[in-house]
């Protein structure tokens, strides 16, 4: 089990709403044993499920991968400007 003081270990900023959000869709996703991104993206869908960028319109294996290479680019950049631990 992970020690709870580490949960934000790598965390530059506090997650927003809609991470949040994505990041329990997705647990539940994958705990269903869905690995599949297309399928993931028709379950994130499905959910009903909203982009952190906030853009609107469906998910799309693209803007699934754009969303989270923005997610860790901004994590990335908080990182490097404010370090460890948000």
């Amino acid at each position: 089990m992970q020690d709870p003081a580490l949960k934000n270990q790598s965390l530059g900023r506090p997650l927003t709403e809609t991470e949040r959000d994505l990041a329990s869709a997705l647990e539940s996703i994958y705990a269903k044993g869905t690995h599949d991104f297309s399928a993931v993206v028709a379950e994130l869908n499905a959910l009903g499920t909203r982009r952190p960028s906030g853009e609107t319109g469906p998910w799309t294996l693209a803007n699934f991968e754009n969303e989270l290479k923005a997610i860790n680019a901004s994590h990335d950049a908080a990182y490097d400007a404010d370090g460890i631990g948000a």
